[in-house]
Formats: structure tokens, sequence, C-alpha cells
């Protein structure tokens, strides 16, 4: 990839009332590629969704615990914390955010272009809420899209692929990889992506929803 890179991973925290699905397998792939970015000196960002413990700044109706603290990612526990395997070294940015989209009243467009960053490797979690949010808003800000799948989940099969289809339909920009392309590209080495031809190109509907989401994933 080019020096105006960014790694942006979106949300790799220990949270687990959401019983996201294939974290583990998230998380493995994500270190892969958090170290070939190390290795080639590619800036990383991580980003944590806060929820205070107090309830100041919560979003409307954010799920609550009995006692009225927010039962995700409450700001007195370590759910909110980036797992071990992957967290992160001192010269690494870390974004805390209290809405779902990264770019949503934080620093992260400003660290971005001070950095002089215009294309974004990306990936996190869930791929129907914080990521793609993210990806939306990271698009409007004219940066180009480059999403990891497997480096995604949500709390069903379902959520991920209809997104994936989704951003896909209306990110025009966006190019997408599994773990193994991806560091295929890091490397210089020959690799493969999807990107659509055209806007709107996978009319996805409940019955073919599947067989639009292997079209993308077959490299």
């Amino acid at each position: 990839m080019n020096e105006k890179t960014a790694l942006v991973l979106i949300d790799l925290q220990k949270e687990s009332n959401f019983g996201i699905d294939r974290m583990e397998e998230v998380v493995n792939n994500s270190k892969q590629i958090i170290e070939e970015c190390r290795a080639s000196n590619i800036p990383i960002i991580y980003t944590r969704q806060i929820n205070r413990f107090d309830g100041i700044g919560l979003s409307k109706e954010e799920p609550l615990n009995e006692d009225g603290t927010p039962y995700y990612y409450n700001s007195n526990s370590d759910q909110i914390e980036i797992f071990d395997q992957i967290k992160p070294e001192d010269h690494d940015v870390v974004i805390d955010k209290y809405r779902w989209s990264a770019f949503h009243a934080t620093s992260l467009d400003l660290m971005l272009r001070n950095l002089g960053v215009t294309d974004l490797l990306i990936g996190g979690v869930v791929t129907d809420g914080c990521l793609m949010t993210s990806v939306f808003d990271a698009y409007f800000r004219d940066y180009h899209i480059h999403l990891v799948e497997d480096m995604c989940a949500a709390t069903n099969e379902g959520a991920h692929m209809s997104a994936l289809a989704t951003m896909g339909n209306w990110v025009y920009n966006l190019k997408l990889y599994n773990t193994e392309n991806m560091v295929k590209k890091l490397k210089g080495e020959p690799h493969s992506y999807w990107e659509a031809n055209e806007a709107d190109s996978l009319q996805f509907t409940p019955e073919t929803l599947r067989e639009h989401y292997k079209k993308m994933t077959q490299y």
C-alpha cells in the first residue's frame, strides 16, 4: 500500500454482552494485519466505544442495567479495553467515541489528515453498526476505503452480509479483501479483491442475499 495509508480498527474491545459472531477469528485476523502494518510503518488507529457510567452523553434509549448504568461499553468496566492480543502500542493512536461513527465528534479526521492519509485499511465491529457508519463517514470525507471483510463481524450472519452488500452498493470506491489477500497487498505481492462495477449492483432480496455475499467474497 502507499505511504498515505492508515489502519483503522473499529471497537475491537472486550465488550461481551453483544455475543458477536466469529469474534475470535476477527481478533486473530486483525493481529495478522496489525503485524504487517507495523512491518510497513503504516500508522495504526484504534477506536473505542465508551458509555459513561454516570449516564452523561448517552445516546437516546441506550440500554441500561437495573441500576441505571449503561449495559454496553460501561466506562467503569474493563469491557471498554482493547483485546490484549492486539492492544495498542505507545505510538499508536486511540480514539474514544461516544456515538457509533468513529468520525462523529472525534479527532479521527484531524489525525488522519495530519498524517497525510488518503487511504483507509479498515475493519472491526459491529459490521452493521459502528463499522458501517464509520465507513460511510470516511467515504463522505473522500477517503479511499479498503475493507477487510473477515476482520469484521456482527451479532449474526445476516446482519454482517446485508451490511457488506449495502456498503458494496453505495460506497463507490470500496475495495473488499479478506485477510489473506490484504496481507499479500501489504507485502507487495499479487492479490485479489472485490469492487462493484456500477452503483447499486447488488440488488439483493432476503432470498438472494447469500448468493450476492458469495460473489463479493470469492476473491
